[in-house]
């Protein structure tokens, strides 16, 4: 009779699971598995980095699982954690932070394939592509960040202590909203259709070409304000939900151009404070 159940109970967990998946198939219709794919990476990316958040003290077992290397990333200075710990936390940051930034046009691309433009590989490799330019992008962030701490420049969070650095970054982020670079790749992330129809190539070499253009174009826009993970804190969790948010709102039509300006004004404001605080402070 016990066996009766326990099969009963695995057969109902079976179909309970095929109905989610079906479910999430239809809010994403299309290459469901690369969805899936996307969005389980995304979502491990933010389970290590909230794994390297927790306390020291752990379970044995959970070494096992290597938290305590990820632990020990956190625990140490960048200079002491070494250059290839750096990257792999800006490339962990880069996953969680600025793929799902690029959700929309990686979800237009996928509506193509309903005219058979692009195949669900292709989707894939244009992702690739995508994230390919986000990993370069933590190697000289990782450098950067051994170097400031090499120079005592930033505290166990990864949080510069120097006020006149803090100023600077945030002046460059709010000068660079009002950039004509920043503005052009901003609007190419603002109306992807646009930007797949001007470069589109066909087959998976197109694709990847693709994908390594859009990032590049991510890139342009956003690589001012990550840099201002070295004022909240390269491991602050809540600047990067804030800054993601912000990032994602940003490349929406029609309320990217309503706050784009004025967070250039608020960060041209906070990095003058800053300055004002840091000559009072001599």
């Amino acid at each position: 009779m016990f066996d009766i159940y326990q099969i009963e109970a695995q057969l109902s967990s079976k179909e309970h699971w095929e109905e989610r998946v079906k479910a999430i198939e239809r809010l994403l219709p299309g290459h469901g598995i690369w969805w899936l794919t996307f969005f389980g990476g995304v979502l491990a990316a933010w389970s290590i980095l909230f794994a390297m958040q927790l306390p020291v003290d752990v379970p044995p077992a959970a070494n096992d699982f290597g938290v305590a290397y990820l632990i020990s990333l956190c625990t140490q200075t960048a200079a002491d954690a070494g250059f290839l710990s750096a990257v792999l936390m800006w490339a962990l940051m880069s996953l969680a932070m600025m793929a799902p930034t690029a959700f929309p046009a990686f979800r237009t691309y996928s509506d193509l394939s309903h005219t058979e433009a692009a195949s669900g590989p292709s989707l894939g490799v244009l992702v690739l592509g995508y994230l390919v330019v986000w990993l370069g992008f933590s190697v000289p962030t990782a450098f950067l960040q051994v170097q400031f701490a090499g120079l005592g420049l930033l505290d166990h969070d990864g949080r510069s202590m120097s006020g006149m650095l803090n100023a600077a970054l945030l002046v460059l982020a709010g000068l660079y909203q009002f950039s004509s670079l920043k503005n052009a790749c901003l609007s190419a992330c603002q109306n992807p259709m646009t930007f797949f129809f001007n470069h589109w190539q066909p087959g998976l070499p197109g694709a990847l070409k693709l994908g390594l253009r859009l990032g590049a174009v991510c890139l342009g826009c956003c690589w001012a304000l990550m840099l201002l993970a070295f004022v909240a804190g390269t491991m602050n969790l809540a600047f990067m939900g804030i800054a993601m948010v912000l990032m994602t709102l940003e490349k929406l039509p029609q309320i990217g151009n309503r706050i784009s300006a004025p967070l250039g004004v608020f960060l041209l404001i906070s990095g003058t404070v800053v300055c004002v605080l840091s000559f009072t402070e001599l």
